[in-house]
């Protein structure tokens, strides 16, 4: 009987977000289930706290922009893989891709996969060339959006064929289960608007405040939440101060458990500039809440325009105040709009569909 292969996942970002929560929930899931996994983290990153409570093995190292070039961090690398005797490694960001590839050639692990979660084209660099070319076996996809960008800057940077697209997993059943509080008491008949996310240039809270004050000159009674922290968010409450709308944006710092959040607003409000998957939407809709977002990317996997939500054109400030304008004079639609997001997510993106297939991929 051959050994079992171990597969590892590398995840040095030291933040939460979408990548590591899909790293999280995977590595779980296949541990759970008797898989031999690893999962490669920097000191004291959520995900590392998180998995450490899961019983999950890890390994800690600091990766930075140029660790691929530090060969003692290279060998450290590898000595890890050797270590657990890994076969195949599925790497989060451009960093970890570098390094953990490096080092996986030179343990010789067979499959050396980027997963790839960010609809933004791949730089056509010496270097992504490089990576691309000659090191990466496989890129995981989590969108035909993001698959797409791959090769949009620099024709045939990779094989089409040796990408493969699974789209992210939401394990509605535990969600469900998960206890939660109101986090806002209403004022009146307010129509409660949210936005839950990093606050990095990429998820662009900045046109919310110009949201606000938009539906302020139109007297609309509203409140914007905005959950989540990151490196603008002195810039952001200093913005909403000096535009004194204070009143009309609260921000409710980290929040650690989504359902609460979505359970606390009417409708949520996603203006990024990309997204590789939009889990924020999926959880939105798991608290049938319809949502408001830009038609860029994945959005529209997600997003069925008119049917669960609106797509509106990438920051037309006009046509995504229009639409919270329309929900607030059409409240019932808020609640079948609702139902049917929730509909979709069940039937498209739970888990056990998901994650099964993510499996078989990596088993293959």
């Amino acid at each position: 009987m051959s050994e079992a292969k171990t597969i590892c996942f590398f995840n040095s970002t030291k933040t939460w977000g979408g990548g590591e929560k899909w790293h999280y929930e995977m590595s779980s899931f296949l541990h759970s289930q008797g898989d031999k996994v690893l999962v490669i983290v920097s000191p004291n990153s959520e995900l590392s706290k998180k998995l450490k409570l899961k019983g999950v093995p890890t390994e800690e190292i600091k990766v930075s922009n140029f660790s691929y070039v530090n060969v003692s961090k290279v060998n450290k690398v590898a000595r890890f893989y050797n270590k657990h005797k890994v076969k195949t490694v599925v790497m989060n960001s451009s960093e970890d891709m570098k390094l953990g590839g490096l080092a996986a050639q030179k343990a010789g692990v067979s499959r050396i996969i980027y997963r790839r979660g960010s609809a933004i084209p791949i730089k056509n660099s010496f270097i992504n060339r490089y990576f691309f070319q000659n090191v990466l076996t496989e890129v995981l996809a989590n969108s035909e959006a993001t698959k797409e960008t791959i090769n949009a800057k620099k024709s045939g940077l990779f094989p089409k064929e040796k990408i493969t697209v699974i789209p992210n997993a939401i394990n509605v059943a535990k969600f469900d289960e998960l206890p939660f509080e109101n986090l806002y008491k209403r004022e009146k008949s307010e129509i409660v608007l949210g936005n839950l996310g990093r606050m990095v240039f990429q998820k662009n809270q900045t046109f919310l405040i110009e949201v606000a004050k938009e539906l302020k000159r139109r007297d609309l009674n509203f409140k914007i939440l905005i959950g989540g922290n990151g490196k603008l968010e002195t810039e952001l409450k200093n913005k909403v101060s000096q535009e004194k709308l204070d009143n009309e944006i609260k921000f409710l710092g980290f929040i650690n458990n989504p359902k609460s959040f979505m359970s606390s607003i009417d409708i949520f409000l996603l203006p990024s500039r990309w997204e590789g998957f939009g889990y924020v939407l999926a959880e939105a809709m798991l608290c049938e809440k319809p949502c408001v977002a830009f038609e860029i990317s994945s959005n529209s996997q997600i997003v069925e325009n008119e049917n669960n939500g609106f797509l509106v054109p990438f920051e037309d400030l006009k046509a995504f105040c229009d639409k919270i304008e329309w929900y607030s004079n059409h409240k019932d639609k808020i609640v079948e709009m609702g139902k049917k997001g929730r509909e979709k997510i069940e039937r498209e993106f739970n888990s056990t569909l998901i994650q099964n297939k993510v499996k078989a991929f990596l088993q293959s």
